[in-house]
């Protein structure tokens, strides 16, 4: 079903509203949401909506809360989110971080006992249009396998940075497994079958069917390259936001359990570096006008893709699964 964005959001900000959600923090989530679904991220989107509300309906999500903040040294923040919505706790955060990365150069707020933030490209982008080098962090249940194994133990833990460059910023998105536990519920709900490699079921052999993988376990990206660079992650968020390993994690994939990942996010401010010296700009052209391998599809950089998926969505609306709309519609059908 194709929907006009603007529909969307006045959807999702109405259901968040109706559940108690200031408008203002309403309009951020929704916003997290949509613009998932803009960048060809259902994983991250709309999908996420009907748990988000039943969360909201049982208090493991505070509709109001925006994070309890105390600052550890000059550049470090702590945050205990207080079962707030990630999108209000992890904004609330960057603007606290702003006035301090003026002074300090780098700052950076670690959060714990927040709800899931979305997609991590949206706060790399909050950043980089700032003028601001932005790096995001979090961590998830235990979704992946370690590099030779077959049991679920580290989160998908993915990693955002972005990079002002004087044009299109670079802005890479990524998860540490071969793809979001989101993007195997997405294929469930669409009865998709899922691409050779990227899971095992739960007992332990490989599967293409997304319901058996969703109690099985995803593939880091990479092999033991992913591996490690997922366990770093892991152990980083925990030993700054002191918030839980993956095995203890729940809240991000169920309306059950507190949210006890953990995020993190680093603000770094180039200016009076060499960046206006460096020529950024000029080397993402060269790296996008270089030589393809197949002439048909020209280089492009981390964040170009989402940018032609958004303005594409803008222009012809979204396509939204008839099924989740069908969901979303009785839901309001319900509160209004």
């Amino acid at each position: 079903m194709i929907v006009p964005e603007q529909n969307l959001r006045l959807l999702a900000g109405d259901l968040l509203a109706h559940h108690g959600v200031p408008p203002e923090a309403a309009a951020l989530q929704a916003s997290v949401l949509v613009e998932a679904e803009l960048r060809g991220l259902p994983s991250h989107g709309l999908q996420r909506l009907p748990r988000l509300l039943a969360r909201l309906g049982t208090g493991l999500a505070h509709p109001a809360a925006m994070g309890r903040q105390e600052w550890r040294r000059p550049g470090l923040l702590t945050v205990d989110g207080e079962r707030g919505l990630g999108p209000v706790v992890m904004m609330a955060a960057l603007d606290a971080l702003l006035a301090r990365v003026a002074e300090t150069g780098i700052a950076m707020a670690a959060i714990r006992n927040a709800n899931h933030i979305g997609m991590l490209a949206y706060y790399a982008e909050q950043a980089v249009d700032r003028g601001l080098a932005g790096i995001v962090m979090c961590t998830s249940e235990a979704l992946v396998h370690p590099f030779g194994g077959t049991r679920a133990m580290l989160g998908t833990n993915p990693i955002a940075i972005g990079i002002p460059t004087g044009t299109d910023p670079f802005v890479l998105d990524l998860a540490t497994s071969q793809v979001s536990m989101g993007r195997i519920h997405s294929h469930a709900l669409l009865g998709e079958p899922l691409e050779d490699g990227w899971a095992v079921a739960a007992d332990g052999h490989p599967t293409t069917d997304a319901e058996a993988a969703k109690s099985g376990a995803l593939a880091p990206f990479g092999g033991a390259k992913g591996y490690g660079l997922g366990l770093a992650v892991e152990l980083l968020v925990a030993l700054l936001a002191g918030s839980d390993l993956a095995p203890e994690v729940r809240g991000t994939l169920d309306d059950t359990h507190v949210a006890n990942k953990g995020d993190i996010l680093l603000l770094i401010d180039p200016r009076g570096g060499a960046a206006d010296r460096c020529g950024l700009s000029e080397y993402l052209h060269a790296l996008r006008t270089s030589r393809p391998a197949d002439p048909e599809r020209p280089v492009a950089i981390p964040g170009d893709g989402m940018r032609a998926r958004r303005a594409a969505a803008l222009r012809d609306g979204v396509d939204v699964p008839d099924a989740l709309m069908d969901q979303l519609n009785r839901v309001r059908a319900v509160v209004a």
